[in-house]
């Protein structure tokens, strides 16, 4: 178990370099080409969700992400022996969760930069695609448990 918390922290961690850089870095609603047509960096302040659903409910999102940490934390413990990709997942969620609940208790808003310029996609932070990848990755191993189960489990 104690992996999957590391990677958290890591996760947190890169989460909270990016968004610092480009707070320091770029003017609000300034963007940079990192790759042309494919990928932009743009600061925007984010008071909602994904997608700014349910914008500046900070009250909401306070007790969703704290209850969201406990359930996941508890879900790390209780599957501490159980498959990898679940157990990755669950990190991933918990990572992201954290990373976003950083911002909003420091900055009353979630620091968001990648804008992809191929798609009309909202931008989104390292917190956001770590939450993403987590579910993702909890949904395949629900859909392929049973499969999974005969593999190696982590210990």
């Amino acid at each position: 178990m104690i992996i999957y918390l590391v990677l958290a922290i890591v996760i947190i961690g890169i989460d909270q370099l990016v968004k610092y850089q480009t707070v320091a870095h770029l003017a609000l609603g300034e963007s940079v080409t990192a790759i042309p047509h494919v990928l932009s960096f743009t600061y925007l302040r984010n008071t909602g969700a994904a997608w700014s659903l349910f914008e500046g409910q900070q009250t909401f999102f306070t007790i969703i992400t704290i209850a969201a940490v406990v359930i996941v934390s508890y879900l790390l413990y209780r599957n501490r022996h159980g498959h990898w990709l679940f157990l990755l997942g669950l990190a991933m969620i918990l990572a992201g969760a954290i990373g976003n609940f950083i911002d909003r208790i420091r900055l009353g808003f979630v620091v968001d930069m990648f804008q992809l310029d191929f798609i009309h996609f909202p931008i989104f932070n390292v917190a956001d695609m770590s939450l993403s990848i987590g579910v993702l990755l909890i949904f395949i191993y629900t859909i392929f448990e049973d499969r999974l189960k005969g593999t190696q489990y982590a210990k």
